[in-house]
């Protein structure tokens, strides 16, 4: 089998395929683009639907035997079913529900707050012939709006909002618990990528939050997260965005 996973910085969803890639002990050609850039447009499998069309936004992918791969909670969840190690999942059907819609709520809500002010805080840029190649208009509007460098009040604080009641969640759900689902999953690794970088963007919104900064913490601690970290070509990973998921419209 022939893996490569193209992938940005280790934050966002790049962090969550890398982090996945090593806790699952799987060996891919490692592949780094600028998603900043829109790099990810110019590559071969580009054109491939499922590629072109991902929901995600800038995120990372996974070709095997040249078939790509996108969305980053999907490649986990991939490389869970391949790989070694310790399960990414619960085996029990309503742990593994639990996990997905969990999941879910971090890219529907989340995901698009934390880009949002990410790339407000840092912003990416792609020229216009890397931009006419973006197969999905959604995205490529994305790209235009953030390119004007004007972000609306009401977005900036509705994000604000969102990132908040993710850490709110998150402060609820570890209590008398290490992991988000009890043991470590791909719902600990999403919302880890998403939020690690609005600590200091929003924060607000974990002050106080002991045991939210203590599963950080935890999260830094592991083998895998270390490897991924490691790959990163900048000091501070967390403060690079790229366009992310479709703000959601109904609030």
């Amino acid at each position: 089998m022939s893996m490569t996973l193209y992938h940005g910085e280790p934050n966002g969803p790049s962090f969550t395929a890398l982090a996945a890639l090593f806790e699952k002990n799987l060996q891919a050609d490692l592949v780094r683009i600028d998603l900043a850039a829109g790099a990810r447009h110019g590559l071969s499998c580009a054109q491939q639907p499922e590629v072109a069309m991902s929901v995600e936004g800038e995120g990372p992918v996974l070709v095997v035997d040249g078939e790509g791969m996108t969305d980053s909670v999907f490649i986990a969840c991939y490389l869970d079913d391949v790989g070694d190690g310790a399960l990414l999942r619960p085996s029990d059907p309503y742990g593994r529900w639990e996990t997905m819609a969990w999941c879910r709520q971090m890219i529907e809500r989340a995901a698009p707050a934390a880009a949002l002010l990410g790339c407000k805080a840092h912003p990416p840029k792609a020229d216009a012939s890397m931009l006419a190649k973006i197969g999905s208009d959604d995205l490529r509007l994305r790209w235009q709006e953030i390119g004007t460098g004007v972000f609306a009040d009401e977005k900036l604080a509705d994000s604000r909002l969102k990132i908040a009641s993710a850490v709110e969640k998150i402060e609820a759900k570890l209590d008398g618990r290490s992991w988000l689902m009890g043991e470590f999953t791909i719902a600990d690794l999403e919302s880890y990528a998403w939020l690690a970088g609005m600590v200091d963007l929003v924060p607000e919104a974990f002050a106080g939050k002991v045991r939210t900064a203590a599963w950080i913490k935890r999260i830094k601690g592991r083998s895998a997260v270390g490897s991924a970290l490691s790959l990163a070509t900048v000091a501070d990973p967390t403060a690079c965005w790229a366009p992310g998921p479709e703000i959601n419209r109904w609030g």
